[in-house]
């Protein structure tokens, strides 16, 4: 394999791989099960019902498309272990999660519960049944402790609880992967990491008090767009850079043990853009609409940056698309969507033009 491109690398290691994805029917999930599923790996998705409609696991049909699909709470240990027992996943990428930070606020214990136990419940099944393999914890850029500085945060900065039940459950889901990553397992047969982004973005996310998703839905109805922090400075990403980065990580991490540990995942540190940049570049992207600024009801920070060299030097990943092209791509997959247009077959072209940039 010396002489294949980084691409041709990952479609040879994980065709076969059986590949088990909890939260699969959530938007990171289904686009996660897709390429993975694409790439001949065996996909055994573990997750809800999707809680959105529509949901981009149904509008994709994936449980026609995956090897498995597993309705089940992650908080149920039981089924969670007869799960992983049964199928023996060699990698598992955990998603699953309550990931809406204005829900957070309305029902913190479930919140608490389903990100912090879930975690807690996942790592105990893998430990109870004599597990070996890969395990990538997706968290979030929000497990920082947010001091609003210029610069991008790095791996080995403070984790803070933030202001938000969302991002302190997400600090809890890293500590509770390190103390069981340091008390119970041996880095040889259980390999872990922890992978953090933020401000994803890509078609068939529908989830509320999200900004694309919103912008979609106002202008698909003709009405005005409304925002609420038009300054506030983001990292915006599609959906397909971090997902890249976790079967990257995942990748080396096969390949040796000292790839583990935590990895942010995130835009160039000069590719930021405001809300209301954002929103404008939406609204001519779509050809037509307009917004306005109403007041948060809750707290949000002003700016947040990732600094990415541990990926870019350790595992050879780097972004591929810039903020413009993600928003271009984004909007084009929701106005396919809202015009009745075949989102599939857009949703695997994008997957193959993303791919290319990696090829050879």
């Amino acid at each position: 394999m010396e002489d294949m491109g980084v691409m041709d690398k990952i479609k040879e290691f994980y065709r076969g791989k059986k590949v088990l994805i909890t939260g699969h029917t959530g938007f990171k999930g289904s686009w996660l099960s897709l390429w993975l599923s694409l790439l001949k790996a065996n996909v055994i998705g573990y997750a809800l019902k999707p809680d959105t409609i529509p949901s981009m696991f149904e509008v994709l049909n994936l449980e026609s498309v995956i090897e498995e699909h597993v309705v089940a709470d992650i908080r149920n240990l039981k089924k969670l272990r007869k799960v992983i027992d049964e199928y023996r996943p060699e990698i598992i990428f955990h998603l699953a999660a309550q990931p809406i930070v204005k829900r957070s606020y309305d029902d913190p214990v479930y919140t608490f519960d389903v990100n912090v136990m879930g975690t807690v419940y996942l790592l105990e099944a893998i430990r109870s049944i004599d597990w070996k393999g890969i395990l990538i914890n997706i968290t979030t850029d929000k497990v920082y402790e947010n001091r609003e500085w210029i610069w991008g945060y790095r791996e080995n900065d403070p984790l803070g609880g933030g202001y938000d039940p969302y991002s302190a459950s997400k600090v809890c889901s890293e500590i509770v992967t390190h103390s069981y990553m340091m008390s119970f397992f041996d880095k040889e047969n259980i390999r872990i990491a922890t992978a953090r982004a933020g401000n994803v973005i890509g078609g068939g996310d529908w989830a509320p008090y999200r900004l694309l998703p919103d912008i979609a839905r106002f202008l698909a109805r003709k009405e005005e767009v409304i925002i609420r922090r038009p300054d506030a400075v983001r990292p915006w990403q599609h959906v397909l850079e971090p997902l890249w980065g976790y079967m990257l990580l995942a990748y080396r991490l096969a390949e040796n043990k000292s790839f583990g540990g935590a990895y942010n995942f995130g835009p160039h540190p000069g590719d930021t853009l405001r809300v209301e940049d954002v929103v404008k570049l939406a609204v001519r992207i779509w050809g037509e609409g307009s917004y306005r600024v109403e007041p948060s009801s809750f707290h949000e920070s002003s700016i947040l940056r990732l600094d990415i060299t541990k990926a870019m030097v350790l595992l050879g990943w780097k972004p591929t698309w810039d903020s413009v092209k993600a928003i271009e791509e984004t909007i084009r997959w929701y106005k396919a969507f809202y015009r009745g247009e075949d989102v599939t077959m857009l949703t695997l072209k994008q997957i193959e033009e993303f791919q290319k940039m990696w090829e050879g």
